[in-house]
């Protein structure tokens, strides 16, 4: 069975014919409801909070429809920091998770009431110097578990070969010297999972995590008022895959949190996680259509999409359905490569997949792309990238992004200069 797509096919043709593709669509709707199901899951403790990774979507209309349901934004750039701003989320709703991070970038989040999450212990003597010699009143510190988490994949690698967070024995001392030096609230992170099915994954997380708490306090003195779980929680990309039972996880966690938080005397503590994929992932499709075919040793259709505009299959081989508009209860009776126009090879949204017969002037619908898919883009073979619209809640489709033009393609280049550049003989 196809998956869902919000527009029937005269309504997808139509709407081509006012915004050629490709194009990235989202649906308002289903992530609207998409985060009331994730925060209705954990709605079970004292406080939750979704700091929406804005990696994921960097979209200041998709931010502000977040704000709207109550998100926070989980950011690793200034740019990010500043779309959060330009939405409405500010303060502690905002998260500023990076890893070798220039100073003006602390100092804007610092100067806007941002959580500084720190990436290495290192980082609080930099941090201090460049606020003028002080920290914040509030400090995270992110936690890479090594080789007690076990897992990971191509995405994000096993936590021990990760380039992120601090050890076990870092953490405790870093704590101890922030006490020291007058913070005064403190809060716990690690990221150790991406696009994770296993609900079980994310309980054990919370495990690990819950445990180092309550020795921080033992041994520092420290108080965790926070936690953030990170994000990693995966959506199911290929058929037969199932959703995460984010009701379960929770439940699981909350288990957790009466055995081993309330008696050590933590309670209330804020459940924090910085999803994006979950909440984006399913509601956004890139719309693309086949403009030519080929047939050598395999039969490909060429569409007018390429790996500039979603690069998750050709960089790790990720899956994406892809159904055929109009066709999509036909007989997936032809094997085809589905390819780009990049002069690379990896340039492929599928690879020897079952689809109905394609026809020249088809419009392809690649789902699950609402989360690193336009963010992602770039401009090898001095591609432009497409344009987002949004699919509102009225049914009215409003274009929150324009495709890329020739002009922003040339912007930074010095064209004028080029006339008085002399080359050498």
């Amino acid at each position: 069975m196809s998956k869902d797509f919000p527009l029937s096919h005269s309504q997808l043709k139509e709407l081509v014919k006012t915004y050629p593709t490709p194009f990235y669509l989202y649906d308002e709707k289903g992530i609207r409801d998409n985060l009331h199901y994730f925060k209705n899951a954990f709605s079970i403790f004292p406080e939750f909070r979704e700091y929406f990774a804005v990696k994921a979507l960097p979209n200041p209309y998709i931010l502000k429809i977040l704000e709207d349901e109550g998100c926070g934004g989980d950011c690793s750039s200034l740019p990010e920091l500043m779309l959060c701003e330009s939405a409405g989320i500010s303060g502690n709703r905002v998260m500023f998770t990076s890893n070798d991070t220039p100073a003006e970038e602390f100092q804007y989040a610092y100067k806007h009431g941002d959580i500084i999450n720190l990436d290495d212990i290192t980082h609080i003597e930099y941090l201090k110097q460049t606020l003028g010699g002080r920290l914040p009143d509030t400090i995270c510190f992110r936690y890479n578990p090594g080789p007690l988490k076990e897992g990971g994949n191509a995405i994000i690698g096993k936590p021990e070969e990760a380039k992120y967070g601090l050890t076990r024995d870092q953490i405790i001392a870093a704590y101890a010297q922030c006490k020291k030096e007058g913070v005064k609230h403190f809060g716990l992170h690690t990221m150790v999972a991406s696009n994770e099915l296993n609900p079980d994954f994310f309980v054990d997380t919370a495990n690990i995590i819950f445990d180092l708490m309550i020795e921080l306090q033992q041994k520092d003195g420290v108080r965790i008022e926070f936690v953030d779980l990170g994000g990693g929680v995966g959506i199911p990309y290929k058929p037969g895959q199932k959703k995460v039972d984010l009701d379960y996880v929770a439940k699981k966690i909350r288990t957790l949190y009466d055995e081993k938080i309330v008696p050590a005397g933590l309670d209330p503590l804020a459940i924090c996680f910085e999803c994006g994929r979950p909440i984006t992932g399913p509601y956004g499709w890139l719309v693309t259509t086949a403009i030519h075919e080929k047939h050598i040793y395999r039969d490909y259709i060429g569409v007018d999409a390429s790996m500039a505009d979603l690069m998750r299959p050709g960089m790790y081989g990720a899956y994406h359905e892809i159904t055929v508009s109009g066709k999509e209860n036909a007989e997936k009776n032809r094997c085809y490569d589905v390819t780009g126009s990049l002069c690379e090879n990896c340039d492929k949204f599928a690879v020897q997949r079952e689809l109905p017969e394609i026809e020249i002037g088809d419009i392809l619908i690649i789902h699950d792309a609402g989360a690193h898919g336009r963010a992602m883009g770039y401009n090898y073979n001095g591609k432009l990238r497409c344009g987002e619209l949004l699919l509102r809640t009225d049914g009215t489709i409003l274009p929150i992004r324009r495709k890329e033009t020739i002009e922003d393609y040339f912007a930074t280049l010095d064209f004028e200069g080029l006339k008085d550049f002399k080359v050498k003989a």
